[in-house]
């Protein structure tokens, strides 16, 4: 017998780390670029047109040519290294279809925030989900530095901030290892509180 086929652990050292992330925050910020912007596969979208019933309901400031609006979830994926995958999960946007976060979150590791609203960074701070924001430097835009933007939004400072061009492949990857890293950097301290809690 070949014990190479019969020893499990063989096996489970080839199959690679899947890990689920969301990808949030408010209505037109970049959510469904980024997605597809880096996934490795063909990215799921559940976009829909906006049409005259949205009016008075969804805020399109700021976002007024958009015409399209993600209704579910946009899913994608990216390998970032050998033996790790991200499955991507973006949210809507819209207040309306906020319910789904709530389903989206259930066995995320983390998220990254593209950054307009204080609601998308309340929701991880209330659930203790490690996050990071990203700020979307589009053709334009008024830039800011990483401290003004850390006020204006009341950041933790152990909270990382990302600039980035969510259309470009190589940018969304940066973001989407940092906060890998940022997660990996809270686990460890949670298990250092919590292995001084019981010693």
């Amino acid at each position: 017998m070949d014990s190479r086929r019969s020893d499990p652990s063989r096996g489970a050292a080839a199959m690679p780390l899947a890990v689920k992330i969301l990808v949030a925050g408010g209505f037109g910020v970049g959510k469904t670029t980024l997605v597809g912007a880096v996934s490795e596969i063909k990215p799921l979208r559940t976009e829909e047109q906006l049409t005259d019933r949205s009016v008075g309901i969804d805020d399109t400031s700021g976002v007024e040519r958009k015409t399209t609006t993600t209704v579910a979830m946009d899913f994608g994926r990216i390998t970032i290294r050998d033996g790790l995958v991200l499955y991507l999960f973006g949210t809507p946007g819209q207040d309306r279809f906020w319910f789904m976060w709530d389903e989206l979150a259930l066995g995320a590791l983390g998220a990254v925030v593209l950054a307009d609203s204080f609601p998308s960074i309340d929701y991880f701070e209330r659930r203790r989900l490690p996050f990071i924001v990203g700020v979307n430097c589009f053709d334009g835009a008024i830039q800011y530095d990483t401290e003004e933007i850390r006020a204006a939004l009341d950041l933790d400072p152990r909270v990382p901030i990302i600039l980035c061009d969510v259309r470009r492949r190589e940018s969304g990857k940066q973001v989407l290892i940092a906060l890998v890293e940022h997660v990996l950097s809270v686990m460890a301290e949670r298990q250092r509180q919590a292995g001084a809690v019981i010693h």
